[in-house]
């Protein structure tokens, strides 16, 4: 049985949310840290509470924590040192694995997210404006008055008009396949497959191989703990609009250049089941955009190319252990639109997203490393991901047609990654247990 009460609520909830903000904080001393816990543990929603006023509610709190921010509040060395080597080591020390190299590397990134005083994560979530401000306000005030913790850097939010949340500044709608764990309540859509076990995404639960061992102790600490890969992506629109409309020959095929890319048209309608235009009633059909497995409909590639972006982060039916392999995707995009037509005005905009797994390396590292930047994804050769694969014009990317095939070369970075961490995401009782050490 799941824990509703004790599991955060961004586990198991998707939350109308238009706008927020993401605060990274730093603990000077663990006094001041565990002060500001004992202040916000009460604005945390568990499963339990969001899902019963999610139609009233207009603002979500969540709260995680980077491996040296657990030790910043006190949590022991013995302690600590139970904690997976990747969530010790931290996102900045295994850029080479993950593929954050060039650009893309720690050293440029912003809001001091590669540094050792990068310490929690507090997600402010809003359904408008208005409450936005009010939460930051309040976090604010909290922050002036509790001496020992301050705010590193934020990044604030916001719905990507003239679409929604579910849209990057691409124009794609986005957040169309997720796993459903089983005993949250939920039944999968056609094509996202079967329940999985509560463990590939919450720690103290068997996963598809059994029961768990070698959590982090003590139990209170990692009981319905998850971990988070944080990713900020900025999303070069207008390097992505010059590209489609230099390399086809009308506004239809760029879109459609557009769809090979992302594997999906913007609308959400999959290629496997659209391959020739878009179905915006497909699309925004969820009995039936998600509907479509690859080994049988299209092999080949020859509708949703075998490197595109979605057929990358979810093979389907053409991977193996895919049920060790999945992961809860949330997040937000930031930065004003860019307007159609205009040209690229150096302004940083993207999505900010976040990675939900019980395995840092067997999920999401994997997916990573083998999937977004493998050149030799389905034997392509030469290729990573095309929309957030690292990218330094000169790799391809392989539309595959009959008769001759349409090899893109010298793919330019249509994203860049901007910052990110590695973040405990800790359970009621355990955040209960943070905000009382040093009593």
């Amino acid at each position: 049985m799941l824990e509703f009460d004790d599991i955060q609520h961004i586990l198991l909830t998707r939350t109308p949310a238009l706008t927020g903000r993401y605060e990274f904080l730093t603990f000077d001393t663990p006094e001041g840290g565990r002060a500001w816990l004992s202040q916000m543990q009460d604005k945390v929603q568990s499963a339990t509470d969001a899902k019963a006023t999610m139609d009233e509610s207009d603002r979500w709190v969540t709260l995680a924590f980077t491996w040296n921010g657990l030790r910043a509040l006190g949590v022991p060395e013995e302690s600590l040192a139970t904690f997976p080597d990747a969530f010790r080591e931290g996102m900045a020390s295994r850029a080479a694995i993950l593929g954050d190299i060039g650009p893309a590397a720690p050293e440029h990134w912003v809001g001091g997210l590669a540094g050792d005083d990068l310490h929690a994560i507090a997600i402010l979530f809003s359904r408008t404006d208005e409450q936005n401000a009010k939460s930051i306000a309040a976090h604010d005030d909290l922050l002036a008055r509790t001496d020992g913790v301050r705010s590193l850097s934020y990044l604030d939010l916001n719905a990507t008009p003239p679409f929604n949340y579910a849209h990057d500044h691409f124009g794609f709608r986005d957040r169309l396949s997720q796993p459903v764990m089983k005993g949250s309540g939920e039944e999968p859509t056609p094509g996202s497959g079967d329940p999985l076990e509560p463990g590939e995404f919450i720690l103290g639960y068997d996963d598809e191989n059994g029961p768990v061992v070698d959590l982090p102790q003590p139990e209170v600490l990692s009981r319905n703990g998850s971990y988070m890969a944080y990713r900020r992506l900025e999303e070069h629109v207008g390097v992505f609009r010059e590209y489609l409309r230099e390399n086809a020959d009308s506004p239809e095929g760029e879109e459609l250049l557009a769809a090979k890319f992302m594997g999906r048209w913007r609308s959400g309608a999959p290629l496997v089941l659209a391959p020739d235009k878009d179905d915006p009633e497909l699309g925004a059909d969820p009995m039936r955009n998600n509907d479509f497995n690859y080994k049988k409909e299209d092999p080949f590639g020859y509708a949703c190319p075998l490197g595109a972006h979605a057929r990358r982060l979810n093979p389907r039916d053409t991977a193996h252990y895919m049920n060790r392999r999945r992961m809860i995707r949330r997040g937000a995009t930031y930065g004003p639109a860019l307007p159609d037509g205009a040209p690229d005005d150096g302004v940083d905009r993207g999505i900010a997203a976040f990675i939900i797994c019980a395995d840092l390396v067997r999920q999401f590292e994997f997916a990573q490393n083998v999937w977004i930047n493998d050149k030799a994804f389905h034997e392509l050769g030469n290729e990573h991901d095309p929309i957030c694969g690292t990218q330094d014009g000169t790799l391809d990317f392989t539309v595959p047609k009959r008769p001759i095939r349409k090899v893109h070369k010298g793919l330019p970075a249509f994203t860049t990654m901007k910052g990110g961490g590695y973040f405990f995401l800790p359970g009621i009782g355990a955040i209960r247990y943070l905000a009382s050490l040093g009593d």
